[in-house]
């Protein structure tokens, strides 16, 4: 996101909890300030004469992938208390602009059929079905709600599909084939879910942070649902992995967010980002953006880094 703003002409500033949290950010060009976003006063601390013109909230405690549903208390917080105080913070800094990024499960954990979900015709954050569920799905709407709400403020929001890409943090692919490589990683069959690249994640938030309307939400997916299985398999066949062990669907019950997300069958249009955006993926499947990645791991010459390839919006 920050290779995104910055070659689109914006001055870039990061927060963090640690000081030392931002080198990678201060590597690329970009600013750091540090504090914790549950921390009201020393997040109003941190913004005091910075001068922002915009927010965007992406912020999570996730380290890496979430199986169980305690792993989403941390982020669930930081959708609710911790959007309310950034809100507060960009009145304090001068943002008058609001992007959040929530994900497309807030539909709805579950089998949606062949229905095709749009931003128009789909209310989203229903209440889950469980009081585990509903406190994820309560903490992307809560974070959505809030920021069309604000006063003075134009929120909009990002619902981005199952993340994958460059790197190895929170769906970051390096991550997930150094687990496949370690045969720490066994695979299920069960569900269909939108995919969304990492930088294509990151091209549609500069999108929206210049052209979006005030209180509009778009799904950010790529243009195939598919399988969490199928998405494994690729990975194995791209980058030559070995094979992952297979387990049947009902054995990871004991990790039950997991199990959750593999039951869950959704297939998400992006038309509307493409109508008032003019957005649409880079890589149109998660074949087309694996594929590039691995090539770019064979090859890492700039010349020839498929991932440098110009958007679309």
């Amino acid at each position: 996101m920050v290779k995104a703003l910055k070659a689109a002409g914006h001055d870039v500033v990061g927060l963090g909890r640690t000081p030392g949290g931002g080198r990678h950010v201060r590597e690329l060009g970009a600013g750091w300030l540090a504090a914790d976003l549950l921390d009201e006063r020393a997040l109003l601390a941190a913004v005091d004469g910075t001068g922002l013109d915009a927010v965007i909230h992406a912020a999570t405690a996730l380290r890496k992938a979430p199986v169980r549903y305690r792993d989403m208390d941390a982020t669930n917080a930081l959708r609710t208390q911790g959007t309310a105080n950034l809100l507060k913070a960009a009145r304090a800094a001068g943002a008058t602009r609001f992007v959040v990024e929530t994900m497309v499960p807030g539909y709805g954990f579950g089998d949606w059929g062949d229905h095709v979900i749009t931003e128009d015709d789909t209310p989203y954050g229903p209440t889950g079905r469980n009081r585990a569920l509903e406190a994820i799905i309560a903490g992307m709407r809560s974070k959505e709600e809030q920021a069309f709400a604000a006063d003075g403020i134009e929120g909009v929001a990002l619902r981005y599909g199952f993340l994958y890409g460059e790197g190895f943090g929170v769906g970051g692919t390096d991550a997930f084939v150094t687990m496949l490589n370690k045969r720490r990683l066994p695979v299920a069959n069960g569900g269909v879910v939108p995919w969304t690249d990492l930088a294509d994640a990151a091209s549609a938030a500069v999108a929206a942070l210049e052209r979006a309307p005030a209180g509009a939400a778009y799904n950010i997916v790529d243009n195939e649902a598919a399988g969490v299985s199928e998405y494994t398999r690729y990975l194995v066949k791209a980058f030559g992995t070995p094979r992952p062990p297979k387990v049947p669907l009902w054995a990871l019950r004991p990790i039950p967010y997991l199990h959750a997300m593999l039951k869950t069958t959704m297939r998400v249009s992006n038309a509307k980002a493409a109508r008032e955006l003019g957005w649409k993926p880079a890589y149109p499947t998660y074949r087309d953006g694996v594929t590039a990645l691995a090539d770019h791991r064979r090859r890492p010459d700039p010349a020839l880094d498929l991932r440098r390839r110009p958007t679309s919006w």
